[in-house]
């Protein structure tokens, strides 16, 4: 048995060397996108486009488009008093929001210390609206509590003697950088889509060259015959999360605060299940196209519904019972905790439980459905 599954390694190892785009996706691949995701996808969003349609132009709405221009967030690219043309620019989609400040704003909120503002945000991308109103909501809010205190003094020595004071503490990411959070989850990510695309076209590509007929009539078992394309594309894959590794702790300072004893032997039983998805996916296909189709749909649905970039936390009811059963979100749960939390085995006894129990089911089915027929 050993000498037959070691002959058939060393063939997959002939063929994938044989093959310089395989080995481009593998060792090159990781490198190039773990440099440049975490820069594309930002959480934070800057340059945000404003029309300031200043009615008052009084001492303090100056004071207050100077404080919205300060934040380092707003750029100001319209300032006039006709909010018709505004409204235009944001239907061209030149503008994402406007600032409008009514006529006597300065008088309203020095005597009577209420006044409105309106604002008017461009939504079509959901995401940039919710942060841009978020941005200048709280800027309206610190600008509003620096004018009561210049009316009313008072009140700074009533804030010290009573009220709430919050301080808040980020655990486990004390400055809030959104790509400590987000490179260990893109990692997971690297080796899910090169384990599974890998192995998905593998069995395939022997039926279209017709080498399969020949294994077909040979004695080699079919155990034997599934281990020989599961163990040297598990091999490559650790060697491409090790490549992987050392960018996100050299390139991004990103410190390994767990065990990497640890994180190894998490993903290397989570390459063995998603390597056996991979391999379902090519015995089910007759062709290459076949197989990346459907490696596709289903990396597309893992991957947008495994907490990656959209906390599994806020989804719909019936969202969670997919992310519940998805292989990803444990494989980015469990990297993210390691490197980040210096979680034990037993704080991830339920993913390795659950990716465990998930790759015994695929590699047998795979084994069970690959028919040895001539």
């Amino acid at each position: 048995m050993f000498r037959t599954l070691g002959i058939l390694i060393k063939k997959e190892f002939l063929q994938i060397f044989r093959n310089k785009s395989i080995l481009a996706i593998i060792f090159v691949m990781p490198v190039i996108q773990l440099v440049v995701l975490p820069l594309a996808a930002s959480y934070e969003i800057k340059d945000i486009k404003i029309a300031v349609i200043d009615h008052d132009k009084s001492t303090e709405s100056r004071e207050l488009i100077r404080k919205i221009t300060a934040s380092g967030y707003f750029k100001i690219l319209d300032y006039g008093e006709n909010y018709k043309e505004a409204y235009h620019e944001v239907e061209m989609d030149r503008i994402d929001l406007i600032l409008e400040i009514p006529n006597n704003f300065e008088k309203n909120l020095l005597r009577d210390r209420n006044e409105k503002v309106l604002l008017a945000i461009n939504a079509i991308n959901g995401t940039k609206a919710g942060l841009s109103g978020s941005y200048i909501a709280q800027i309206l809010q610190d600008y509003n509590q620096q004018v009561q205190l210049e009316i009313s003094p008072e009140l700074e020595s009533a804030k010290k003697i009573s009220g709430l004071n919050i301080v808040p503490k980020f655990w486990f990411n004390e400055t809030y950088n959104y790509r400590l959070a987000l490179v260990p989850g893109i990692l997971a990510f690297l080796v899910t889509l090169i384990g599974g695309y890998l192995t998905a076209l593998n069995i395939v590509e022997e039926k279209e060259i017709g080498t399969i007929e020949q294994i077909n009539v040979s004695p080699i078992k079919k155990s034997d015959f599934i281990l020989g394309k599961l163990i040297p594309f598990w091999i490559l894959s650790m060697l491409a999360f090790s490549i992987g590794l050392i960018v996100t702790i050299f390139v991004y300072g990103i410190q390994m605060q767990g065990s990497f004893l640890l994180l190894y032997a998490f993903i290397s039983v989570y390459l063995v299940t998603i390597l056996g998805m991979g391999l379902l996916a090519s015995v089910y296909s007759d062709t290459q196209q076949q197989s990346m189709f459907m490696v596709f749909f289903f990396m597309m649905i893992f991957i947008l519904m495994s907490g990656l970039f959209t906390p599994t936390e806020s989804m719909t009811e019936w969202a969670k019972y997919i992310a519940y059963v998805n292989p990803v979100t444990y494989g980015v749960d469990g990297v993210r905790l390691i490197m980040l939390k210096d979680s034990g085995f037993m704080d991830l006894l339920p993913h390795f439980g659950f990716i465990i129990g998930l790759g015994i089911v695929v590699n047998t089915w795979a084994v069970l459905r690959y028919q040895k027929t001539n």
